[in-house]
């Protein structure tokens, strides 16, 4: 009798590791097909960047001199690890990536077209929250090479790398991944997640039915325009051209919060998504994206989407350590005329670190942006 219970035991044990077997040997092909069809499709560019290695550890920055000098550190700098800083006592890691929208009607998706987005995702890896920040396309700022312009001119001159590069010097970050989509790149997006709910305003529908037709005749494709204003859903072409519109009540900046509400409302339908729809949704898009990332890390972005959550947003150089100025032959730009107060703002924003101090670089990236700028000013 006892024979047989324990036989049966054994049945069963073995029914269940069997089950197991099953489960394992279906999710590793389910995941060998979406990768394998991924990896077709992804427009992907290794960067050689050279990073800003530092752990934020107690308020304050940890580089190789500090560690040098005994001070304690929650990463290997040598492995390029993402920013820490101890929000509890094991820290908190966070990913920063770089988003980028360029004016491209062909596809360029690289170096020789200027970013009109230049958009950074903070996320905490913790508690998979996210905080976007915007750097306004016209901040004057060091662009590579010991060179001032606007911050689009980065990309402009040598595509994502130098974009990066840009903002992980002139911001104290260290950015290593990036996604950088075309005006086609975005149509695709918020079609694959069949359109996106979005409040419009009776000044807006002219400026973005005049958008949706000029996109039209660049693209070959149609569009439909949009007849009075409230909360509506917009299709790919409706919600490219509501990003672009400039020209209402606050100017540029407004611009750029319309892009992270357009950004936020995507992330937001596409976690009402299956998996297979977000499979599909990838696939369909990744043709007019180049990014950074291979397609293992896609998928496995892609299957914490619903984890993930926009909690705050803001665009810099921040309202109060701004200014305008029309420099020389540069036009008309957005001057950080306090970068270290912008970069220790930015710090407090993203990451929770009060009293933040900006690097070496910072200040004198800023010393050369008042001396370029003072005398063009428009307080």
């Amino acid at each position: 009798m006892k024979s047989e219970s324990m036989r049966g035991k054994n049945i069963a044990g073995n029914v269940a590791l069997y089950v197991v077997e099953v489960i394992f040997l279906v999710l590793g092909i389910v995941f060998y097909f979406f990768s394998s069809k991924l990896a077709d499709n992804v427009q992907r560019v290794s960067l050689n960047i050279q990073e800003k290695d530092m752990t934020i550890y107690a308020g304050e920055v940890v580089g190789e001199e500090d560690i040098a000098n005994g001070q304690p550190a929650d990463t290997d700098l040598s492995t390029q690890e993402p920013i820490v800083t101890p929000g509890e006592e094991e820290g908190i890691t966070y990913r920063n990536i770089a988003l980028f929208g360029v004016d491209s009607r062909e596809g360029q998706l690289l170096a020789g077209t200027r970013s009109d987005t230049i958009m950074i995702a903070s996320i905490n890896e913790k508690t998979k929250e996210i905080k976007l920040i915007s750097v306004y396309r016209d901040s004057f700022l060091n662009v590579g090479e010991d060179t001032y312009n606007k911050a689009n001119v980065a990309y402009a001159k040598g595509g994502p790398e130098r974009a990066i590069q840009m903002l992980n010097e002139n911001l104290d970050l260290n950015i290593s991944d990036y996604v950088t989509v075309g005006f086609r790149g975005l149509i695709d997006t918020v079609e694959s997640v069949d359109g996106i709910e979005m409040e419009i305003s009776e000044e807006e529908i002219d400026y973005l039915n005049s958008y949706q037709m000029m996109m039209a005749q660049e693209l070959d494709l149609e569009f439909t325009p949009i007849e009075e204003p409230g909360l509506q859903l917009l299709n790919g072409m409706q919600a490219t051209a509501y990003c672009r519109i400039r020209y209402t009540a606050g100017s540029d900046f407004m611009r750029t919060q319309r892009q992270r509400n357009v950004l936020i409302a995507v992330l937001e339908k596409a976690k009402t998504k299956s998996l297979v729809d977000i499979n599909n949704a990838i696939n369909a898009v990744l043709p007019s994206v180049s990014t950074s990332f291979s397609s293992a890390e896609i998928l496995e972005l892609a299957s914490s989407l619903t984890l993930y959550r926009v909690v705050d947003n803001t665009g810099m150089p921040f309202q109060k350590y701004r200014a305008n100025a029309f420099v020389s032959n540069k036009g008309s730009c957005v001057i950080p005329y306090d970068l270290e107060a912008n970069v220790t703002e930015l710090h407090r924003f993203l990451f929770d670190v009060q009293d933040y101090i900006p690097s070496d670089t910072v200040k004198q990236y800023n010393q050369e942006i008042r001396r370029q700028t003072e005398g063009y000013l428009e307080w």
